[in-house]
């Protein structure tokens, strides 16, 4: 449980990430969860098989800065727009939005164009993946 920050400092980045489709692999998921924990971010993992809607629904409710989705089934260019169209139909079209796992390189331009700003190979560094949170995360203040 994270303790609420003094009265006028930024509010702890808030991120989601999520599993859409039917793929059952979620290590690398999870890898990236605790890394950005370690980084501390707080984040909420939705687990594997959810849909577009559960994910979106979950991304506002939990009113998160930034959703990073994870694929291995080859699904990706299915089920990420559908995320970045409902998340901005939801009003919460200001989250920074990125994925990794198994995605061509020829794919990537397509998501970038859909909405996500970062799309990350299996091979990435952890460091480089919370600085790109670190750096698009939209920013919210506690007050003052």
């Amino acid at each position: 449980m994270t303790t609420p920050e003094a009265p006028g400092r930024a509010a702890p980045i808030r991120v989601l990430i999520g599993k859409p489709g039917l793929d059952g692999h979620n290590r690398g998921a999870r890898v990236i969860v605790q890394a950005l924990r370690d980084a501390g971010m707080e984040v909420i993992y939705t687990g594997i098989r959810r849909s577009p809607e559960q994910i979106v629904e979950a991304a506002v409710s939990e009113d998160v800065d930034a959703v990073g989705l994870s694929c291995l089934s080859g699904a990706h260019m299915a089920l990420f727009p559908r995320i970045a169209d409902g998340l901005r139909a939801a009003g919460a079209g200001d989250v920074a939005l990125f994925c990794g796992g198994t995605i061509p390189r020829e794919d990537a331009p397509a998501l970038e164009a859909a909405g996500y700003r970062g799309v990350f190979g299996p091979d990435t560094p952890l460091e480089r993946i919370v600085e790109f949170v670190r750096a698009h995360a939209r920013r919210r203040d506690l007050g003052a």
